[in-house]
């Protein structure tokens, strides 16, 4: 593991990383934030899951989270949104599939399976990593993201609440199933049986659920989103939600879109709403 550059921040330390994967076969980058309070005990973690094109940097620049870390107590993480620089035909063409849009998932289909694999990647072997190099408690961690991220963050908490206690997400890509992004992607890593697809859509995951998250669920979506009703569509996680019993806070707020100002503006209540679980 090569440290790419250090900073203090909030009295805490903002670090940026590289390393060779087992997981997608190449270099990966990921980036942590440990509050001050590390510096005594080991402390909750939460994951940020990035959204299309974004890199393990741009959370740490953009979101404003690590103020709120700091006063709360927790650790950051967040990492690349897929290998790079991978070789593979067509994986630079478009912004919205192949490097930069891994989409959390681990492809099953060639040439993708060889190395977009970040299922693995987030939940494995990068979540070993911070356990065994940083100060970070293994039963106190949860799990956010944004847009494919938000998509990433649910369907991980609800394919593995043994590893995560808390999540929550911005403008998610809900039912990537039913959008063109999520079947751009899905159709190339997955292949053609749509009945896979669905073990990675939030929507179809929570329909056979009851009540996974009791603590609830924390969701912030813009209404002046330009992507809301072709790509996001919270209202089909909304209702899977009450279907399976589960508490979720979805609001809704006229005049944000779908970039770091609006996730900016909400990370206080994003943070503070971890907080309440991991630190309870």
């Amino acid at each position: 593991m090569e440290l790419i550059s250090q900073h203090k921040c909030f009295n805490g330390v903002q670090s940026f990383y590289k390393h060779e994967s087992t997981s997608t076969n190449f270099p990966m980058t990921f980036s942590v934030y440990e509050p001050p309070q590390a510096k005594l005990h080991k402390v909750p973690v939460l994951f940020y899951l990035a959204g299309l094109t974004c890199t393990d940097e741009t959370f740490m620049i953009k979101g404003g989270a690590q103020r709120y870390a700091a006063e709360h107590g927790i650790m950051l993480v967040t990492m690349d949104t897929s290998p790079r620089r991978t070789g593979i035909k067509g994986a630079g063409d478009s912004w919205d599939f192949g490097h930069g849009a891994g989409f959390y998932i681990d492809a099953t289909q060639e040439p993708w399976s060889a190395c977009f694999r970040m299922e693995s990647y987030v939940v494995q072997e990068l979540r070993n990593i911070i356990l065994a190099q940083f100060p970070a408690r293994a039963d106190r961690i949860g799990v956010f993201g944004h847009s494919m991220g938000g998509h990433g963050a649910l369907t991980l908490a609800l394919k593995y609440p043994e590893i995560y206690q808390s999540v929550s997400a911005f403008a998610p890509i809900t039912a990537p199933t039913e959008v063109p992004w999520g079947q751009k992607a899905f159709s190339a890593y997955l292949g053609p049986d749509q009945s896979t697809w669905l073990q990675h859509d939030a929507s179809a995951l929570m329909r056979t659920r009851k009540t996974p998250f009791p603590q609830g669920i924390l969701i912030d979506q813009g209404l002046d989103d330009q992507f809301l009703d072709e790509q996001l569509k919270p209202h089909q996680f909304e209702a899977a939600c009450w279907a399976a019993d589960q508490p979720l806070t979805l609001r809704r707020h006229s005049g944000y879109d779908h970039n770091y100002y609006f996730i900016s503006t909400f990370m206080q209540d994003h943070i503070a709403f971890h907080s309440a679980i991991l630190n309870k």
